[in-house]
């Protein structure tokens, strides 16, 4: 099958906003008390972020060099990160409702920044009009089977229990185990038991969609339509392998692609998964497994290994690596796809779902910037998460989600400099947005790799180790010398000359070298 990726995506810079907590506008009437900005965030408590605040703020992204934008989900919700849905068809009042969208999408493509909205579709929010409808007249409604419900609740009238108190259905307590049931269950076998109804991992709060349903799957197409045809430029779709059904994503491909051609589809699987890029389904995938090959590589012994073992993907796939094992992770990874779908994936190292970079880096901002070098210097769309670029910390969920500190005296702005200037050298660079690569070698805590398209040739050196290496690189067919391209805290200029294509370069504790083939 053909692969066929949105040419923007290759050009694109992405920053990831949890609405909520980036930024409030004075323009958008909040109906009551919210949580303090500043204090530490909890599960529950809403800061007041909205869409007209992040309207107000992009020429500060523009500025350091995003030209797309990732929103976590907007809909109405009655949930901070509004992944429980009460109806894919409003923007959360909250937020600024529609009208507030309309005037960031003008804005922001004004500017050449494209948004990308959260898709969420595997499950819904108790408020979501057809399961409350459901849950008002019960097997007489015509929306019964848009959820999994326990038929016998329905044809006997037996009550749902969307909102558990002490005990579950038929006497089975909550808190202990349904016989022959392992909670929680992916599934939703366990809240079918106890609640009525399969929850997404057996929260009562997310009951699970029946997508195997014809008139569900049809007003799913249709929110994705109506959103493309509104103006935004793609979805990231929250956990997609949750509706493992093939025909269901080639249906929503489908259908996006013939409002919008150039939509960008990506979805939030954590592992390889070359079946669903095969060019029937999405474009790219969240790129956790770079990212954590890059947290490993750039923390080494810095890393925080107590924060990473209380995260559920991190635990296993986050450990020190040195130059010679990241250099063999990133042969892997830049082979697991098409080369037209490596360009567009999604790379992060940070995001809602995980601890902050910074924080898995052991608070190193030297890691942080040569993680962030990397995200700007290798194939496929970086993507920052707002607030790594000025050093915000934070543990696991509810932490990594604290509210962005618009006071300057608060940012880290040596660590602010360089990812702009590295941002920026990505966009000036096409080589680093359109080139291949090659790894050029490898030792100790250092490596070496080449992005190269037709006659531009950069090598981006990396030492994520604690003494100087002089690391050989071979370029074969080479001639000439590498001149350093300068970044904020290494602007002294050097050059290493090419002697039968190879070239020694001189690469200090814990830095980063960008340089041209001159």
């Amino acid at each position: 099958m053909t692969v066929d990726t949105p040419a923007w995506a290759r050009d694109a810079i992405f920053y990831e906003v949890f609405p909520d907590r980036f930024a409030a506008s004075a323009r958008v009437r909040k109906p009551g008390p919210l949580e303090p900005w500043d204090a530490p965030p909890t599960p529950y408590g809403f800061k007041g972020g909205d869409l007209i605040g992040l309207t107000e703020r992009l020429p500060y992204l523009e500025d350091l060099g995003i030209n797309a934008i990732y929103l976590t989900p907007i809909f109405s919700s009655a949930s901070n990160h509004r992944y429980h849905t009460y109806d894919y068809l409003a923007v959360d009042p909250l937020l600024g409702g529609d009208a507030a969208l309309r005037e960031l999408l003008d804005a922001a493509h004004g500017r050449g920044i494209r948004i990308v909205l959260d898709g969420v579709f595997n499950h819904t929010g108790r408020g979501f009009w057809a399961f409350h409808h459901v849950l008002e007249v019960g097997g007489a409604s015509p929306y019964r089977n848009w959820f999994h419900f326990d038929r016998r609740v329905l044809d006997e009238g037996a009550p749902i229990i969307a909102y558990p108190a002490a005990d579950g259905r038929d006497g089975v307590p909550l808190g202990e185990p349904v016989p022959g049931v392992t909670s929680p269950t992916r599934d939703g076998s366990a809240s079918l038991a106890r609640l009525g109804y399969r929850a997404w991992w057996d929260l009562a709060a997310l009951p699970k969609l029946n997508t195997d349903d014809l008139d569900v799957r049809e007003h799913l197409f249709e929110v994705a339509e109506h959103w493309l045809r509104f103006g935004i430029d793609g979805w990231r779709l929250d956990v997609p392998e949750e509706i493992d059904d093939e025909g269901f994503w080639q249906e929503f491909r489908r259908r996006c692609r013939a409002v919008r051609p150039d939509a960008y589809l990506v979805g939030e699987i954590w592992g390889l998964a070359p079946d669903w890029l095969a060019g029937d389904r999405f474009d790219a995938l969240m790129n956790y497994p770079l990212g954590e090959a890059i947290l490993s590589f750039a923390g080494g012994s810095r890393l925080d290994l107590e924060v990473i073992r209380n995260h559920h993907e991190y635990r296993a796939h986050v450990a020190p690596l040195d130059g010679p094992a990241f250099a063999a992770r990133l042969e892997t990874l830049l082979g697991a796809y098409d080369p037209a779908i490596v360009s567009v994936q999604l790379n992060l190292i940070g995001s809602h779902d995980a601890p902050r970079a910074l924080t898995v880096l052991g608070g190193d901002s030297a890691a942080l910037r040569l993680a962030i070098l990397l995200l700007a210097t290798l194939p496929g769309a970086p993507c920052i998460y707002y607030g790594d670029e000025i050093g915000l910390t934070g543990g696991n969920d509810p932490d990594c989600r604290r509210a962005f500190p618009w006071a300057e005296s608060a940012w880290d702005r040596d660590l602010h400099a360089f990812v702009r200037t590295a941002l920026r050298v990505r966009r000036a660079e096409t080589v680093l947005r359109r080139g291949t690569t090659a790894i050029l070698g490898a030792a100790g805590g250092a490596l070496a790799f080449e992005r190269r398209l037709d006659g531009s040739r950069l090598v981006v050196g990396i030492n994520a180790g604690d003494e100087l290496v002089r690391l050989p690189v071979r370029m074969p067919g080479a001639t000439g010398r590498l001149a350093t391209i300068p970044l904020p805290g290494d602007e002294m200029a050097s050059e290493h000359p090419l002697d039968d294509g190879v070239a020694t370069l001189e690469l200090g504790p814990r830095t980063g070298r960008l340089l041209r083939l001159a």
